[in-house]
């Protein structure tokens, strides 16, 4: 299960990835207002990674809000020794469905541009995902977030069943 950070992430060197801007308006009484919405993910390549969601009258405004959204909700990702996940999990969120599946070395990042964004960024080098149900770009890196926060590791496992890691993996 991915944890929550307790550490600051301001100390951490962050990379943001923008995965959408869309304009949203509201129509009043003198007229239409426009805004903007920006969806961006964050994270350091090495486990940590974060989703945020920000609006503003002007873009970049929507976009440094988001940004300062997905530094609070950093999670970090257990790898194996291939930069990938240690079982196959589907991440759910909304209507969307994400199918995450480990790979051996050299695969690279198979997935769709929202999923793709979230797994680089989360330092998962190697790694076939399969997006199901909706393609809005929000509740897919959502339901990708989701599944990498809910998968376990074989300590974890072993822990839960009392056994040990070696009768976990055979």
């Amino acid at each position: 299960m991915a944890k929550r950070l307790t550490i600051d992430p301001s100390t951490m060197d962050l990379q943001e990835k923008v995965v959408t801007i869309k304009r949203v308006t509201k129509v009043v009484k003198g007229g239409r207002t426009f805004r903007f919405s920006a969806l961006v993910v964050v994270g350091d390549g090495n486990g940590h990674v974060g989703v945020g969601l920000g609006k503003a009258m002007e873009i970049p405004n929507a976009i440094q809000k988001a940004i300062d959204d997905a530094k609070k909700n950093l999670i970090y990702i257990e790898r194996n020794d291939a930069d990938s996940i240690y079982h196959e999990f589907y991440g759910e969120f909304g209507s969307a469905r994400v199918l995450l599946k480990p790979a051996k070395e050299g695969t690279g990042v198979i997935a769709g541009g929202p999923a793709r964004a979230v797994l680089e960024l989360a330092g998962i080098r190697n790694i076939r995902t399969k997006s199901l149900g909706s393609n809005n770009k929000k509740n897919v890196v959502h339901a990708t977030i989701e599944g990498l926060r809910a998968l376990k590791t074989p300590s974890q496992v072993a822990k839960l069943r009392g056994k040990s890691v070696e009768e976990i993996l055979g």
